[in-house]
This record gives C-alpha cells, sequence and structure tokens, in this order.
C-alpha cells in the first residue's frame, strides 16, 4: 500500500522534518489574529495554500512541503497532517477541530515495526468536502466532491461524491445535497 519507507532513515525524509519543524515552531507562535502573517508561512512551506484559506494554529505536520490547500479552506484548531507523502485538498473545504489526515502507516507485522518500516500513500480531498471535529482520515483515502465525514467518524475507504459518512469505521448513512 503506497510507498515503503523507513522512518528518520531517510536523508530526504530527515530534511523534510527539519522543515515541518522550522514551519511549526514560526506558525504556532504567530499571534492568533496574524492571519496574514499564518497564510505567509503556509504559502512558503506549503506545496499550495490557496486564496482566502484559513488555517487555525496549533497545528502539526511531518513534512509541510506534502500538502496541497485550494482556495477558500477553511481548518480548525489542533488539526494533525502527516504528510509522509501528498495530501491534496480541494476548493472550498470546511476541516473542523483535532482532524487527523495521516497519509502515512506502520507496517503490519510486528517484526518490521520495529525496524522504522512504515508506508506512505495519497490522501485527496475534493473540492466542496466537510470533515466534522475529531475526525480521522487514513491513508490512501479520496473523499469525494461535497462529501461529509461525520464528527469522530474514522474514514478507511474512499468516500463517494455527494455522500455522508458517519462512525467507526465510517460508513454510508445518507446523501448531501
Amino acid at each position: 500500500m503506497g510507498r515503503i519507507y523507513y522512518d528518520g532513515t531517510e536523508e530526504t525524509v530527515a530534511q523534510n522534518k527539519r522543515i515541518a519543524n522550522a514551519f511549526m515552531e514560526s506558525f504556532n507562535a504567530l499571534h492568533y489574529d496574524d492571519v496574514d502573517g499564518q497564510a505567509a508561512l503556509c504559502r512558503r512551506y506549503f506545496a499550495r495554500f490557496g486564496q482566502e484559506s484559513q488555517l487555525k494554529k496549533p497545528f502539526c505536520c511531518d513534512q509541510a512541503v506534502n500538502i496541497s490547500i485550494g482556495d477558500g479552506v477553511f481548518i480548525n484548531y489542533n488539526c494533525v497532517f502527516l504528510d509522509m507523502t501528498h495530501i491534496t485538498i480541494g476548493n472550498r473545504v470546511l476541516i473542523g477541530p483535532n482532524v487527523t489526515l495521516s497519509a502515512a502507516g506502520h507496517d503490519k507485522s510486528h517484526l518490521n515495526r520495529g525496524g522504522g518500516k512504515c508506508f506512505a500513500s495519497p490522501i485527496v480531498i475534493e473540492d466542496d468536502v466537510w470533515i466534522g471535529a475529531n475526525a480521522v482520515i487514513l491513508p490512501g483515502v479520496t473523499l469525494g466532491k461535497g462529501c461529509i465525514v461525520g464528527a469522530g467518524a474514522v474514514v478507511t475507504k474512499n468516500v463517494a461524491p455527494f455522500s455522508i459518512v458517519a462512525g467507526v469505521p465510517a460508513k454510508p448513512i445518507g446523501e448531501s445535497q
């Protein structure tokens, strides 16, 4: 599933973690009202940070450089993006507080986990998606256009456009409009 890497051993991974740490230290130290400064830092470190988008602090990420955010996106407080590969967020997406987007995971075998064997698989969030508070989106998931992810959901599989999912694991419960 996705690309294999060894946490902390690849130079690119280590370099990007240093970059992400510099970003998080600077970003999370800014005053809450300094929206322009926050956006400037996001544009400097992320692959893309769209117009009229907002990221609330505190915020944590693994690499920063693998995050691409469209226009008019709102990401609420205390989100975590484990971006060991690409996390792509479309336009007009709403992300509630305490949401985790985890594009990384550990090997299923206990024999490999101790050696730092990990995998990374991209997350794609299409336009007009709403992710409720405390949701977790796992590696390799695509959230289709206009879908809604209920608060506290754990999304392990792709979500169809204009559907509503909730639960652990997330299952379809309706359609959005």
